[in-house]
């Protein structure tokens, strides 16, 4: 038998552009997102605590990183689950696109007979 005979063949490789992110590198990408975020909500309090005990003009911005402390979560729960699908990213769960249906054959009018 020919050594050439013997060589893997050569598979034509699709690529699926349009396909989603697994749901691990979702999952994983969401609490990258959040993660990040609940550290700036740290350094918000931290930083709170720190400047709420200085004179006057100090003591306002560190009214204010207690405020952004309290609201993080909120915002870090809707930024780490926005954007989890985006267009383009598979076919439509509200069924097909308009456009791309295909169309019924045109057959030419029967005269009357």
């Amino acid at each position: 038998m020919p050594q050439d005979a013997r060589k893997p063949r050569e598979q034509q490789v699709f690529s699926i552009t349009s396909a989603a992110e697994s749901q691990s590198e979702d999952r994983l990408r969401r609490e990258k997102r959040y993660a990040l975020s609940m550290g700036i909500r740290t350094v918000c309090f931290l930083g709170g605590v720190v400047l709420v005990m200085q004179p006057m003009p100090w003591r306002v911005m560190g009214w204010i990183m207690f405020a952004a402390a309290i609201f993080l979560p909120y915002i870090a729960v809707v930024v780490a689950n926005a954007g989890v699908r985006k267009k383009g990213s598979g076919p439509s769960p509200f069924g097909p696109e308009p456009g791309k249906q295909i169309e019924a054959p045109r057959n030419p009018p029967l005269d009357g007979a």
